[in-house]
């Protein structure tokens, strides 16, 4: 869902209006794995969107086209930049995670002020990325 400035991470609000009805369009920045945008750092002025769609199976990049049509900034976690690919006996490297896996990472790195530490606490093993430092 929408992730107010994470300057208030604990106080979350809901509500059924659109975050493009609730902020100014140069204020977003939405989540997705298809960006080209690296995050590189959180901006309290900013509202992160975390899309609640899981697009890596039928419907690739859908949650990019769906940014894009709304004309809004977009970005992805920097799992290629801090971590690598694990070897698993299924080849699979994954790097769409589920909205409370991205939280994860994001409430860790604006605590911690790091991306490995972020990463570790919120891209489980699974995904097939660990960083570089379990590799050996």
């Amino acid at each position: 869902r929408l992730l107010p400035s994470l300057s208030s991470i604990f106080q979350m609000d809901t509500t059924h209006e659109s975050y493009l009805d609730l902020f100014p369009l140069d204020a977003i920045v939405y989540l997705t794995p298809d960006s080209e945008n690296v995050l590189e750092d959180i901006d309290p002025n900013k509202v992160y969107v975390l899309g609640g769609l899981v697009d890596e199976s039928i419907h690739k990049k859908l949650t990019l086209q769906r940014a894009q049509r709304q004309s809004l900034q977009t970005a992805r976690l920097p799992i290629r930049e801090y971590m690598v690919k694990s070897i698993n006996t299924k080849n699979y490297h994954s790097e769409t995670l589920a909205v409370n896996q991205v939280f994860d990472v994001l409430s860790t790195y604006y605590e911690t002020r790091s991306w490995p530490a972020a990463l570790k606490a919120g891209v489980s093993s699974g995904k097939g990325y660990v960083l570089p430092d379990a590799v050996k």
